[in-house]
């Protein structure tokens, strides 16, 4: 009997570890990526909420009119679906705007140029709101 214990505490130690990591599996399966602009610049960012990545597509496709720009909180380390850039936007962070306060407009060659000061004054709490940003295209990363 001890053996039997033992063997189905094991499968459910397996059940859990994997109940555990297939939501992270799952978030990587569904996220997509899109290229945004802000005026010249173009940058990547990386979505992983259903919900989100389905609003990015109806920015895309021209069904999504109102809610077309980009805010979230700066990340001030590259990622590799952002080439060209130091920086990247936190996919957890990320959502659609109309109208923001200005405290948190800029270009992103503007935030490249500054980044060492994003978080202070400019940029307060790292949140970015470019109010030129606009969703243009979905994208496979290094595939442009």
């Amino acid at each position: 009997m001890r053996s039997f214990a033992s063997k189905l505490g094991a499968v459910t130690a397996s059940a859990a570890l994997a109940l555990t990591l297939s939501p992270a599996a799952h978030a990587e399966e569904a996220a997509a990526y899109f290229e945004v602009t802000t005026y010249q610049d173009r940058s990547v960012i990386k979505l992983t909420d259903p919900a989100k990545i389905e609003h990015a597509r109806g920015i895309v496709n021209g069904t999504e009119k109102e809610r077309v720009h980009v805010v979230g909180r700066i990340l001030k380390t590259p990622a590799p679906y952002n080439p060209g850039w130091s920086f990247h936007l936190n996919p957890d962070t990320i959502d659609f705007f109309q109208v923001a306060i200005e405290v948190c407009d800029a270009t992103t060659s503007y935030v490249e140029e500054h980044l060492d000061e994003a978080g202070g004054a400019f940029l307060p709490g790292l949140v970015w709101c470019p109010w030129s940003s606009k969703v243009i295209r979905e994208v496979t990363p290094g595939r442009g």
